[in-house]
């Protein structure tokens, strides 16, 4: 944090520019060049962003998550394979069944596995884009 809030400014040094034609001079601080900070990762951010728009389908996307109930963790714990191929399984047929009967359609899925919950807890949650 302490690198983002030195961002262009004094802190981090910098250099003199002159212009040639008429002498007016000019400092520039230097970035801290940090992944987070908003002032030096904006232009590639944007970039990165306009480059993963570029490449989706022009169709519909839904994000929805599955979570594994709580009373299932410690045997999760214990048999990741066997309980998390079963929530794929479950998942992925829910999905496949709801498009047929809602759409008339077959659903492509994409799945990423996330084994964290948002109190911090080692709660698996699978979520389906």
């Amino acid at each position: 944090m302490r690198a983002i809030e030195q961002c262009r400014t004094q802190a981090l040094g910098g250099h003199l520019s002159e212009c040639d034609a008429c002498g007016q001079q000019a400092i520039s601080y230097n970035s801290c060049r940090d992944r987070h900070c908003p002032k030096c990762q904006a232009t590639a951010r944007r970039q990165w962003v306009a480059a993963r728009e570029a490449e989706l389908l022009p169709i519909e996307y839904f994000h929805v998550v599955f979570t594994l109930p709580e009373q299932l963790i410690p045997l999760a714990r214990y048999h990741q394979a066997v309980i998390y191929n079963l929530l794929f399984r479950a998942m992925s047929e829910t999905l496949l069944e709801f498009g047929e009967r809602r759409w008339q359609a077959t659903l492509g899925i994409t799945a990423v596995l996330h084994t964290w919950g948002r109190r911090c807890v080692n709660t698996p949650t699978f979520m389906a884009s």
